[in-house]
C-alpha cells in the first residue's frame, strides 16, 4: 500500500532552515488567536494602505507563495522539477472592480499561459472568474435577476475573457482549470465553462470545470456534465476540491433564507469526493482527473482505482495535487511513486496576494488535524536529520 510517512521523500527539496521556518510558521497557524489577531490586522493595515511586505513576505508569504512574478517563481520550479514533481503558476488575484485591474489580470493570466507551453515542468494553467468582472454581475446572472444595459455588456464581457483564455490555451496545447467560486456566482460560471469545454475539447480535455464536493449538488452536476459531454462530443475536464468558503455559504444561506448548499458533516463530503473520483475513473474514457486534495485516503483511492482499472501511474488523464507549501508528505511521495503531481504555486504582489494567503492560515487553522499532522511530520524529519538516519 502507498504510504506517506516517508520523511525523507516528502521533505527532501527543503534544507534544515527551510524546516526550522516551516516549523515555526505551522506553530503561529496552530494558534487561533494569532490567526485571527493577524487576519484583522492585515486587512487594516491594506484598507489604510500601510507597509505590509516587510513582515509577511519572509515567513508566510515565503512559505505559500512562489514569487512576485512568474520570472521569480522559476527557481523553485526548477527545484520541484528536481524530484518529478510539477508546477502550476496561479495568479492569485481575485475581486476585481476595475477593468485596469480585470486588464491586468488578463495580461498576466496570458503569459502563465505561454510560459507554459514553453516549459515541460509546467503541465497546466489556471485562473479565478473572480479576477475577470465584477462580483455582482457574476451574481445577478446565477440567480437569473433582471440586469441592466451596463451589466449585460459586462456580462458578455466576461464571457468573451474566459473564451480568450481558453482559445490561447488550446492554441498553445496547455490544459486550463478555472477556478470554483462562491455558490452565488457558480452557475453563470459552470454555463460559460461549459460552453468553452463544448468548443475546445473535441480532441482532449483542455478546458477544466472545477467541482466544490462540499457542495451537496455537485455529484449531481458532475454527473449531468458527464451526460452533455457524451451527447455533445467532448471530453470532459474534472478538477476536485473539497471546497473553501464553508462559513462564508452558511452565513449567507442563512440571512437569504435558501438551503444550505454545504453537506452537513465532513463525512458527507468526504463520501460525495470519494464518489466522484470513482465516477471519473469508472469513464476515464471521455474524463479527465485533477485531484486537487490534502486528504490522504482520496489521493490513495484513486491510486488504488486507477490500478483496479489498469491505468499506468503517469496516466496523463489522471493528476494529483496540492497547494505548495502544504502536504509535501502526499506530493512527493505520490511523485517517487511515478504518479502524476502538480503543486499549486500562487504568485503576485505581496498586497494582492494577501487575502489568499489569509484563506490558506484560516484553512489549516480550521481543518481538523492539517496543522498538527503538517507539524508532526516536520518534526519527525528534524529528529530523523538529526540522528543521521
Amino acid at each position: 500500500m502507498l504510504s506517506f510517512e516517508n520523511t525523507e521523500i516528502a521533505f527532501s527539496s527543503k534544507t534544515d532552515k527551510d524546516l526550522k521556518r516551516a516549523q515555526f510558521l505551522f506553530k503561529m497557524i496552530a494558534n487561533n488567536f494569532l490567526v485571527n489577531s493577524g487576519k484583522y490586522l492585515s486587512r487594516f493595515a491594506m484598507k489604510l494602505h500601510l507597509p505590509v511586505d516587510w513582515a509577511v513576505k519572509p515567513t508566510i508569504y515565503s512559505h505559500f507563495v512562489g514569487g512576485e512574478s512568474i520570472e521569480e517563481c522559476i527557481p523553485n520550479v526548477r527545484l520541484l522539477e528536481q524530484y518529478n514533481v510539477k508546477a502550476i503558476l496561479d495568479y492569485s488575484i481575485e475581486g476585481t472592480e476595475t477593468l485596469e485591474e480585470i486588464n491586468s489580470a488578463m495580461d498576466e493570466t496570458l503569459k502563465t499561459i505561454h510560459n507554459a507551453a514553453g516549459d515541460n515542468n509546467i503541465p497546466f494553467a489556471v485562473f479565478k472568474p473572480t479576477a475577470f468582472t465584477i462580483e455582482t454581475v457574476l451574481e445577478k446572472v446565477s440567480a437569473k435577476e433582471p440586469l441592466t444595459e451596463s451589466e449585460k455588456l459586462e456580462a458578455e464581457n466576461f464571457k468573451q475573457r474566459v473564451e480568450k483564455l481558453c482559445q490561447t490555451a488550446y492554441d498553445n496545447d496547455v490544459p486550463i482549470l478555472i477556478d470554483a467560486e462562491d455558490f452565488a456566482f457558480q452557475n453563470f460560471i459552470d454555463e460559460v465553462v461549459d460552453a468553452n469545454m463544448e468548443k475546445f475539447n473535441k480532441k482532449k480535455a483542455i478546458v477544466f470545470n472545477t467541482y466544490q464536493m462540499y457542495r451537496n449538488d455537485r455529484l449531481e452536476v458532475l454527473e449531468k456534465a458527464y451526460k452533455r459531454a457524451v451527447k455533445n462530443g467532448y471530453y470532459l475536464g474534472a478538477k476536485f476540491v473539497r471546497g473553501a468558503y464553508m462559513e462564508k455559504e452558511r452565513a449567507r444561506a442563512a440571512e437569504m433564507g435558501y438551503p444550505d448548499p454545504i453537506h452537513p458533516d465532513k463525512e458527507s463530503t468526504d463520501r460525495a469526493y470519494n464518489a466522484a473520483i470513482l465516477f471519473c475513473i469508472e469513464r476515464i474514457d471521455r474524463i479527465s482527473i485533477f485531484n486537487g486534495t490534502h486528504n490522504e485516503y482520496s489521493s490513495r483511492y484513486m491510486t488504488e482505482l486507477m490500478a483496479e482499472h489498469g491505468l499506468k501511474k503517469d496516466d496523463p488523464r489522471c493528476w494529483f495535487s496540492q497547494l505548495y507549501g502544504m502536504s509535501d508528505h502526499i506530493s512527493f511521495n505520490l511523485a517517487d511513486e511515478g504518479y502524476n503531481v502538480a503543486k499549486y504555486m500562487p504568485f503576485g504582489p505581496v498586497r494582492s496576494v494577501l487575502p489568499y494567503l489569509i484563506r490558506r492560515t484560516e484553512e489549516n487553522t480550521s481543518i481538523s488535524g492539517q496543522t498538527s499532522r503538517e507539524l508532526g511530520l516536520i518534526l519527525k524529519e528534524m529528529n530523523r536529520r538529526k540522528n543521521g538516519k
